[in-house]
């Protein structure tokens, strides 16, 4: 584009921009109508300083990745295999936690079965006579107690 496009261009969103502004301070008050007209300067300041060709570049080189992205077989099939790849890390995270744990939870147990067979056996309940009812390790405990006592 030639210069002249280019300063009418500016000129253009410069005259929309202080459109906005004006309805900003009349409506909404003194910040927003300043903040409104900070980015009403904005398209002056970039075309003064040459920038605002690059801005225009970087907003076609996204729109035509946008619409190659909509449009292309291949590019959603790597966004498929992306998704794929994040979802695999997910699951194998999750994976490896649940391993880890019952790892954890199994040498808690051996642990526990080696300390009561090696330093001597803890004591167990007498084994109920023919006719009695089954009774737990606690209750056993607290029944040897009472008997122990005199109390039945």
């Amino acid at each position: 584009m030639e210069e002249t496009t280019w300063a009418a261009l500016t000129a253009a969103l410069t005259v929309a921009g202080a459109i906005w502004t004006w309805i900003a301070f009349r409506r909404r008050g003194a910040a927003n109508g300043l903040r409104a007209l900070g980015f009403t300067l904005l398209p002056a300041a970039a075309w003064l300083t040459g920038t605002l060709r690059t801005v225009v570049e970087i907003g076609s080189a996204v729109t035509d990745w946008a619409t190659g992205l909509v449009f292309d077989v291949r590019t959603w099939t790597g966004v498929g295999l992306a998704g794929l790849a994040v979802l695999l890390l997910i699951v194998s995270g999750f994976i490896r936690d649940r391993q880890l744990a019952r790892g954890q939870a199994a040498g808690k147990e051996r642990r526990g079965r080696t300390e009561r067979r090696g330093g001597g056996e803890l004591p167990t309940a007498p084994t109920p006579r023919k006719g009695e009812p089954v009774i737990d390790d606690d209750l056993a405990d607290i029944e040897a107690m009472l008997r122990k006592r005199g109390i039945e």
